[in-house]
């Protein structure tokens, strides 16, 4: 199983929004989620902007391009690119960088 971090930076001036729409996350994009190995997976917002994710999955890369290829990815990725600062044309999971790890207590 592959622990997998990012960062990402939610601008300051969308964070109350951006929560809210993390409260109601499309029941299909849970599912596509699900169906292409995200497991574990968690967003954690600081009050500036700072975005954590992590999730496990089997392989990072097959779960990555499972969700490129599913139609709720593509909307669900166009909708919220907007909340983000830096991405530089990419959309949102495209800019999601994994950290290395270098520590894990089991």
């Amino acid at each position: 199983m592959q622990r997998v971090c990012f960062l990402l930076k939610v601008r300051a001036d969308r964070l109350d929004e951006y929560r809210e729409r993390h409260a109601a996350v499309w029941p299909e994009m849970l599912q596509a989620l699900s169906a292409t190995g995200w497991r574990n997976y968690s967003l954690f917002l600081r009050d500036d902007g700072l975005l954590v994710g992590y999730l496990e999955t089997e392989d990072f890369a097959a779960a990555v391009a499972g969700m490129e290829a599913t139609d709720v990815n593509a909307r669900w990725q166009a909708d919220m690119a907007p909340f983000f600062e830096s991405l530089d044309g990419a959309r949102p999971d495209e800019a999601m960088k994994p950290l290395t790890e270098v520590f894990h207590l089991a």
